[in-house]
């Protein structure tokens, strides 16, 4: 198949569908790590396409969601200093911080540029010499080269004013936590677009150390129905393995040059997630060659001490342990339009999923 449309035949998916109801016999939890199949599964209808034995649960797969409130604290603290400039992508605009957000400080007069990659922040920079300009950096494998390539291309520059604010992550430590932590899992969809970057071997360990297949999925309702069959038979069979569903994108090696890009600009470091608390070797921390880039030694601040929302379970949601329905905000305090935690606010966050496709 070559076109999107195929990719959304309905012949299609109600025949996997079936096949799914014949081969699934015995009570299986698949949880899906990416918060784009997030999106999509809500979107299509997938959890009503599926037999009871087989549920459908969300993970930490929203880089906005799983980013720390602390990290807004320290982000809405630099957009405050009149020679800063931040540069972000638009979902972490309207992100609460514990007093405050993006958003409510550019209403104030900061100066809160939305970018559509790192290249525009450099382009800022370039044009405003006398303005420290800081990209706020958030995304796991599939953002972070794009992150690495703007900090080798300020440099060559000489971009003195360019800052690098990175919470960029890794996906493979929260998926063996979740796992260790007890949470009932029997496969992992994959995520895509990290896995385009990565190829598979970032989950080879997970089948050999916890006996757990890793289907690594598309995102339309074929992709997604075809990787829950290969995860069922893997289930049933006893025969957990990593496979690529999604071959007309993932490669078994992944992308060489973006890991090489990786590996030149970032080393790994511990890193907090929403819900999961502090993982070791979680996140990517700017190497020392690159630490003149590096807004947290750069810059001094002060940040508010940081404050949870109350009354949110966003936390327990990305474990997988609680659902949106589960949060008493959900759709009453919380809204898109008046988020209180960050998994309504992303794009990518179940409880905006949940919102939009699932009332």
């Amino acid at each position: 198949m070559k076109y999107i449309d195929e990719y959304r035949d309905k012949s299609i998916v109600l025949a996997l569908a079936n096949e799914i109801k014949k081969t699934s016999t015995k009570p299986v939890r698949l949880m899906e790590v990416c918060g784009g199949h997030t999106m999509s599964i809500q979107k299509f209808g997938i959890p009503y396409l599926l037999p009871k034995t087989v549920e459908l649960i969300s993970g930490p797969g929203c880089p906005v969601c799983v980013t720390s409130r602390a990290f807004i604290d320290k982000a809405v603290a630099y957009s405050r200093r009149g020679e800063v400039i931040i540069t972000t992508y638009g979902d972490l605009i309207r992100v609460p911080g514990s007093s405050s957000s993006l958003d409510i400080e550019k209403a104030k007069g900061a100066d809160i540029r939305t970018v559509y990659s790192i290249l525009d922040a450099l382009s800022i920079a370039k044009e405003n010499r006398k303005k420290k300009v800081v990209f706020l950096g958030i995304g796991f494998e599939t953002t972070a080269p794009g992150s690495a390539a703007g900090l080798v291309k300020a440099q060559m520059a000489g971009l003195r004013n360019f800052f690098l604010f990175s919470a960029h992550k890794v996906m493979p430590p929260a998926m063996e936590t979740l796992i260790d932590e007890g949470v009932q899992i029997d496969g992992y969809v994959g995520p895509g677009h990290v896995s385009a970057i990565t190829g598979e071997t970032i989950y080879l360990d997970i089948p050999k150390k916890y006996g757990l297949g890793v289907v690594i999925s598309g995102f339309e309702p074929v992709d997604l129905m075809q990787s829950i069959l290969m995860l069922v038979k893997q289930f049933e069979n006893n025969d957990p393995k990593v496979e690529i569903q999604y071959t007309r994108v993932v490669r078994p090696e992944g992308n060489l040059k973006a890991q090489q890009m990786l590996d030149e600009v970032f080393e790994f470091g511990d890193d907090w997630w929403r819900g999961l608390g502090v993982l070791k070797n979680s996140g990517l921390k700017i190497r020392e060659k690159y630490a003149m880039h590096d807004a947290e030694k750069k810059i001094e601040v002060e940040v508010e001490p940081t404050r949870e929302p109350k009354g949110c379970i966003c936390g327990e949601i990305l474990r997988g342990i609680k659902k949106p329905k589960d949060c008493k905000l959900f759709a009453t305090a919380c809204t898109p339009s008046n988020p209180v935690g960050a998994c309504m606010v992303s794009n990518e966050g179940s409880c905006a999923a949940h919102y939009l496709y699932n009332r």
